[in-house]
């Protein structure tokens, strides 16, 4: 192998976390992948992986060695995208973030689509409720629910989700509609993924109510469980709760207080020289975002 692909075999091992899986992501035999980080062992003098029968991890030199070669290979491909023009098929690996529940919902089926229209496509996705960095974390594509920082980052709109006040049903019914934020403190409050007993639920006008939940979950299907359940009040964004609130099993309450809705982006590193795998992902999420969630929420979710 050239240096080039050596370097390709050292990033597939360490993105996968080991060599099996870098060997399937490559169609290589695991003996190959093998030989092939020996190979550029040798070739620096360095040890880039520490290894045994149960894992694989990067040297603090692998991961400097990582980090460079990554943004080469990146390179690389950016410029032969660019020389063949934008007529290019996309090929090779793609990586994208977004927040857990909204990725499971909303991009999983377009990467699925993506892969199908584009077989020499391979696709990460990595899917968290936190802010991912795209540059540290060596993602090439993100949506990103909130108000963006100030970056360097190419951005695209698609749409925006509400912060909606939540509950079944069967609790109003048992303890009373709440038609107003203060008397949220008489309720049952299930909080999701909050990291101190109290929490602050902001409203229109700036209007914020503390709120002291009873019950405290460190994810959103937890809460929807809850109160799917007849067990007190939560806040979530609309597109957590969509398929419940359409089939009449939660109801939106305090409607007329909601704050601001959050923006939906499409984030990734690139300008308007991106790659043909880059350019045409984005534009299909772009697609499939505008015209089945955002427009659906307003219309869907309004009580």
């Amino acid at each position: 192998m050239d240096r080039l692909q050596l370097m390709a075999v050292f990033v597939a091992v360490v993105e996968e976390q080991g060599f099996a899986g870098a060997a399937r992501r490559l169609n290589m035999s695991p003996p190959a992948v093998t030989r092939a980080v020996a190979a550029l062992e040798q070739h620096l003098g360095i040890k880039l992986l520490n290894r045994t029968t149960r894992y694989v991890r990067v040297t603090d030199a692998g991961q400097r060695y990582f980090d460079d070669v990554r943004r080469i290979i990146a390179e690389v491909e950016a410029a032969d995208d660019a020389a063949v023009g934008v007529n290019a098929t996309p090929r090779g690996h793609l990586a994208v973030t977004a927040p857990l529940l909204f990725g499971k919902l909303y991009v999983m089926p377009g990467i699925v689509e993506y892969l199908q229209r584009y077989p020499d496509m391979q696709v990460s996705a990595v899917f968290l409720d936190r802010v991912v960095n795209l540059l540290e974390e060596g993602l090439d594509v993100g949506i990103r629910i909130g108000a963006l920082p100030d970056s360097s980052l190419r951005a695209v709109r698609v749409g925006a989700i509400r912060r909606v006040v939540c509950a079944a049903p069967s609790y109003l019914a048992a303890h009373g509609m709440v038609l107003h934020p203060d008397a949220l403190r008489g309720h049952s409050i299930v909080a999701a993924s909050a990291v101190t007993p109290v929490a602050d639920w902001k409203f229109a006008d700036g209007q914020v109510v503390r709120v002291t939940p009873r019950l405290t979950v460190n994810s959103n299907d937890a809460a929807i469980a809850a109160v799917l359940s007849g067990y007190g009040i939560t806040r979530l964004l609309s597109y957590q709760i969509a398929p419940y609130l359409a089939s009449g099993q939660l109801q939106t309450i305090l409607t007329d207080y909601e704050p601001e809705p959050l923006p939906i982006h499409i984030i990734h590193r690139e300008g308007h020289s991106a790659s043909a795998k880059v350019r045409t992902f984005v534009d299909l999420m772009v697609a499939r975002l505008r015209g089945d969630v955002a427009l659906a929420y307003e219309a869907v979710l309004r009580p």
